[in-house]
């Protein structure tokens, strides 16, 4: 929570209560809820340009300076220079909306506050900005004089298409299906986003929306991607030749490519800090991993948030010790994971991942509150999600005495709920205050099963496949040029290599 200057309505200042704001109580009267959507849906920006050309401070003029509007009466006012505290103090109006993200702020508490209440009406004007796309007139014109049509049903294949394997490239055009099938980059790259400074045939992103293109053409034949592959082995020399490559490195390595590539787009530029961007790379597959090294002696944390484009897990049988965890357990429940007994589930390796670590004596840091080195304790958790969560399982081992492929099973669900493991959830915990999830539709925290990546075969000779979902329910496996339809038994039966989720409230079927 942000804490604001002093306010005081009289010489006593007041403290929130655990249970939450009591003075939300005088807001909550007559028709209050439609008053409030109507203030989300009029005023507040959702981080965007203004909504109206009245959404400037009455004092002032101004229209930044943290505008936020009075809930009691018509006043806008500055935050930033108070203005809104005046109106708010002379008025006796307690309760004021940020109008730039739609946070809700209690002059009397002096603090941002949270109400159940209002809280669900935010997130249900806020979803309403994933609108259904209406043809313009321009398109309409298009439409009519273009009467044929491919109609979409459930059977449809279009997207469905074999890549050619251009010589041990099964690594590539493994990564190439899971990407062209993540929902919102196919959303991205069909409607013609991407605008290119680049000099001419050297950006990988004009490259994968040719790529999109041909994709979804309908075309059956399989597609030679070897311009893909060229400016791959141009961008990321490290993965040039012939040899047989990594496919989670390959994913890693285009991922960064993409990026940098994007930066000439407009939600690239948008962004002031340079450890930012907002490119459609990053708004789908980056997350904020939370790092919080705990001293030993004075309990005193140390946090760092640090971004993330997937999640690397151990797994048992590799040399690092697993975390010994009995089947059925809670974190197994909370996921719906059904696997046979004594299997190890992805919510198992995700609680090791999370859990807090012992650092031990050779590995002591300095205490900024003992002022010396003391030994610590080190956990990671979410800070935040990504729309599209990537997890790595280690298979592929290396260290100085050994080499070698961990086939392990482990069972991984359709339906995946990252919410145990947010940093978010670890504060309640500690607080006392935590309760399980229940289910429910406006989880932000759901993700869906799309895609799978396996491998076959040794850690010297092996060959990589793809499991990708359509339409709901419905998966085809992918294995370089040929393309069969797959159940889901076999997509949940398989090794598993990476596994990728994505955002249910954001996932357009």
């Amino acid at each position: 929570l942000i804490s604001s200057p002093e306010y005081r309505t009289s010489d006593v200042v007041c403290v929130m209560s655990p249970a939450g704001c009591s003075h939300v109580n005088g807001f909550k009267v007559d028709n209050w809820k439609q008053n409030l959507r109507l203030i989300y849906q009029c005023f507040v920006f959702w981080g965007k340009k203004r909504k109206a050309k009245s959404c400037i401070c009455h004092l002032c003029g101004a229209h930044l300076n943290r505008l936020h509007s009075c809930l009691h009466c018509v006043f806008f006012g500055c935050f930033s220079k108070k203005h809104i505290h005046e109106h708010a103090k002379n008025k006796r109006h307690n309760l004021a909306i940020d109008l730039l993200y739609g946070g809700i702020y209690c002059f009397v508490c002096q603090d941002y506050i949270y109400d159940k209440d209002m809280e669900q009406i935010a997130k249900e004007e806020q979803r309403k900005k994933y609108s259904m796309w209406e043809p313009t007139k321009r398109e309409l014109e298009l439409l009519r004089h273009n009467p044929k049509r491919r109609k979409i049903t459930a059977n449809c294949t279009i997207g469905l298409r074999g890549l050619i394997n251009l010589g041990n490239t099964c690594f590539m055009n493994c990564i190439v299906q899971a990407l062209t099938h993540t929902p919102l980059l196919r959303d991205f790259f069909l409607s013609d986003r991407h605008k290119c400074e680049m000099q001419s045939n050297s950006c990988l992103v004009c490259e994968m929306s040719q790529l999109f293109q041909e994709f979804y053409s309908g075309h059956r034949s399989p597609h030679i991607p070897f311009r893909l592959l060229h400016l791959v082995w141009t961008h990321a020399r490290h993965l040039a030749g012939y040899e047989q490559q990594d496919a989670h490195e390959f994913l890693i390595a285009a991922l960064d490519v993409l990026h940098r590539h994007c930066k000439g787009d407009d939600n690239g530029k948008k962004a002031n800090n340079p450890n930012h961007c907002s490119c459609i790379i990053d708004q789908i597959f980056t997350g904020g991993l939370q790092s919080d090294v705990t001293c030993q002696v004075c309990h005193g944390v140390s946090t760092t948030i640090d971004p993330f484009w997937d999640i690397s897990l151990d797994l048992p049988g590799s040399s690092t010790p697993f975390w010994p965890l009995s089947p059925g357990s809670d974190g197994s429940v909370v996921n719906g994971d059904s696997h046979p007994s004594g299997a190890t589930t992805l919510t198992d390796c995700l609680r090791r991942f999370t859990r807090p670590e012992h650092l031990g004596s050779s590995a002591k840091i300095k205490c900024s509150g003992c002022h010396s080195y003391q030994e610590s304790t080190k956990q990671l958790t979410m800070k935040r999600l990504p729309i599209v969560a990537c997890f790595h399982l280690k298979r592929f081992e290396h260290s100085a005495k050994l080499r070698r492929k961990i086939t392990t099973y482990v069972s991984f669900p359709l339906e995946l709920d990252m919410t145990p493991f947010m940093a978010s959830s670890k504060e309640s915990r500690m607080n006392g205050q935590y309760q399980q999830p229940v289910d429910s539709l406006n989880n932000e925290n759901k993700y869906s099963l799309f895609a799978v990546v396996n491998h076959q075969g040794t850690l010297e000779s092996g060959h990589y496949t793809t499991f990708i979902r359509q339409h709901k329910d419905q998966w085809f496996k992918c294995d370089d040029a040929i393309i069969t339809k797959a159940s889901i038994k076999d997509v949940l039966d398989s090794e598993g290599y990476l596994l990728f989720y994505h955002k249910q409230f954001l996932e357009y079927e």
